[in-house]
């Protein structure tokens, strides 16, 4: 729709690592589409997935990721089916293995995964021919909430190569920094990297070189295009890496203070759940410069491109094997 002369070459939405430039601005290209759809009052719901069954499995408690999924599908005319695992056979011992090859012998198009252990996505894509997009896998990857950033931070400053982005907070424990180090550095951007030692971990610029880092977050702020703020993510042990709230909140929390040091156009922009009071000020999560709410609105877009580009990609392999397809090596498919 976007670019007809464009094909998108994966089966699967497994990370962001696996596209390139092309890849991505054609998502974004795609989305920017969507966006005019869902703005349309008289034609929100199209029937691109018509007649498609898109599977939301999600093993993790989610609020945004599944409602934009689950949205974003209805908008398609997609029949969505929800699974909640806490209420599954899983909760009775079955084994994921299980859980796969019962969603395969129901024949659904598209899965929409959440889950705690990296690369069970890659897992679950070698053993069912649907088309498996990674809603976020333990602290590897969450690819569609990197393409809303993009888009959102696209759309503010109509470009994205050139920018200088500094990520700020629990580095250490996040999918989004990962999928975001993976996009921004294949757009064109300057990422930095922001927080205290222990949660940064050194080995970070073995993948990503050009990824600066910081400990200083007042010092970096006036270079700043966009701040992407983190939550510290205590239910994976961050209270252990620093020696309080407060203290946390003293050096890394974005407040008025430090906007005062900032450009005046500055994006503040945060993947969610806020922990207001310690990353973030409600002052500044909801002051002029704040695209947070612009990202959930975006979300349902970007992920109406991404199941509209599978779909359709989709179609080319009904025949083929899901063990043996080449994107579980990071490798594009061919005609």
């Amino acid at each position: 729709m976007a670019d007809s002369q464009y094909n998108f070459p994966f089966r699967h939405l497994l990370g962001i690592e696996q596209l390139c430039s092309q890849d991505i601005a054609a998502i974004l290209n795609q989305a920017k589409v969507f966006e005019e759809v869902c703005e349309n009052r008289d034609a929100k719901i199209i029937p691109a997935l018509q007649k498609k069954i898109v599977v939301n499995l999600f093993f993790e408690n989610s609020t945004r990721t599944r409602n934009s999924f689950e949205i974003a599908e209805r908008r398609l005319s997609a029949n969505v089916l929800n699974f909640d695992a806490a209420s599954s056979s899983l909760s009775k011992g079955e084994t994921l293995i299980d859980t796969a090859t019962n969603l395969e012998a129901m024949h659904p198009d598209i899965i929409v995964m959440r889950h705690s252990a990296p690369g069970a996505h890659v897992f679950m894509a070698r053993h069912v021919r649907a088309s498996i997009v990674n809603a976020g896998d333990g602290a590897h990857e969450h690819p569609t909430q990197a393409l809303l950033d993009a888009y959102t931070m696209r759309e503010r400053f109509g470009r994205l190569d050139g920018l200088k982005v500094a990520i700020v907070g629990d580095i250490r424990n996040s999918r989004v920094v990962r999928s975001n180090l993976w996009l921004l550095t294949k757009m064109g951007a300057s990422v930095t990297l922001v927080g205290p030692p222990t949660l940064i971990p050194t080995e970070i610029k073995e993948t990503w070189p050009d990824a600066k880092l910081s400990h200083d977050f007042d010092e970096i702020i006036p270079g700043m295009d966009a701040l992407m703020m983190l939550r510290c993510q205590f239910e994976r042990g961050t209270g252990t890496y620093i020696p309080s709230q407060g203290e946390y909140a003293r050096h890394y929390q974005l407040n008025a203070s430090r906007m005062e040091k900032a450009k005046k156009d500055i994006a503040v922009l945060h993947p969610g759940p806020l922990n207001r009071g310690v990353e973030i000020t409600s002052e500044v999560a909801d002051g002029p410069n704040s695209l947070i709410l612009k990202q959930v609105t975006n979300g349902v877009p970007v992920r109406m491109a991404v199941l509209y580009m599978l779909s359709t990609r989709a179609n080319d392999y009904e025949q083929a094997s899901p063990t043996n397809c080449c994107c579980l090596q990071n490798k594009k498919c061919q005609e």
